[in-house]
């Protein structure tokens, strides 16, 4: 039976008692052109150990599996981890767990991970995976589109610089609602991370992320205005000590590249 298919899924589905849990923000991809999408974006090689998260139905974790050495494949649903040892009976290399993602100890080798995962989770995941000592070297998720070009935006923000300083991300390509079942509320985006070799900052990353999550305590306003209220420190005080790193007092912290963060952490 090819799951990818919108009917053949339905099919599936009722045989089994199975539906798209809402809570869980469940959305069956059926789109043959946008799996191999996600598996190409993935640049697999028979040495890869390839993470996927929110396996489902398997329909993706079937092709990732005749291109890695390894899948390890996360669902957290108990009834669907259930059938996918059922529909992947073939896939040797691969290990299913039913768990949550965030409770996931990810490996202490190379690896990488596949997403198809609940827009609501998709930060706790990023941070999940990319602020630990042994980092994937490719992220691919499918997220909401909105969200994927927020992450690649040159207008910053706390989740795009929380990306950024891990490693360098890319939409691969939309991905339209009708390629779900059921169908989402808003269109979809392959978003790509590969992870640099070191971080991009030389500063400390809980200072780092301290002080961008200051900076942007209140986006509209300007970066002075909210460096005065989180550091308790006087406007005159911030805006020498600004001038001083050539940083505009007058930006609105969208506008800061990942380097001016820097200079702040290491010059504040």
């Amino acid at each position: 039976m090819e799951l990818s298919d919108h009917r053949q899924l339905i099919s599936f589905l009722k045989k089994h008692h199975l539906y798209a849990k809402k809570r869980l923000g469940q959305n069956f991809l059926v789109d043959e052109s946008i799996l191999q999408k996600i598996v190409t974006a993935a640049d697999l090689k028979k040495s890869d150990l390839v993470v996927e998260v929110g396996a489902g139905l398997g329909v993706l974790t079937q092709k990732l599996s005749k291109q890695a050495k390894k899948v390890v494949a996360l669902e957290i649903d108990e009834k669907l981890a259930f059938v996918l040892r059922e529909t992947t009976a073939d896939c040797k290399n691969l290990e299913i767990k039913n768990l949550d993602v965030l409770k996931y100890q990810p490996p202490q080798e190379k690896f990488k991970v596949v997403a198809n995962i609940p827009y609501y989770i998709t930060s706790p995941i990023l941070r999940h995976f990319l602020q630990r000592e042994m980092r994937p070297e490719i992220i691919i998720l499918l997220i909401q589109k909105e969200v994927a070009e927020k992450i690649c935006s040159n207008e910053e923000s706390v989740l795009s610089l929380g990306v950024k300083v891990f490693g360098r991300p890319e939409v691969v390509a939309p991905v339209p609602k009708k390629s779900f079942f059921p169908a989402p509320k808003v269109d979809s985006a392959i978003l790509k991370i590969t992870a640099y070799p070191e971080i991009a900052v030389k500063c400390p990353l809980p200072d780092f992320f301290r002080l961008i999550k200051i900076g942007f305590s209140q986006p509209r306003k300007k970066l002075i205005n909210n460096l005065a209220a989180g550091l308790h420190l006087p406007k005159e005080e911030l805006i020498s000590k600004l001038e001083k790193l050539s940083i505009d007092p007058s930006l609105r912290p969208q506008k800061l590249r990942i380097e001016q963060w820097e200079q702040l952490v290491n010059g504040l």
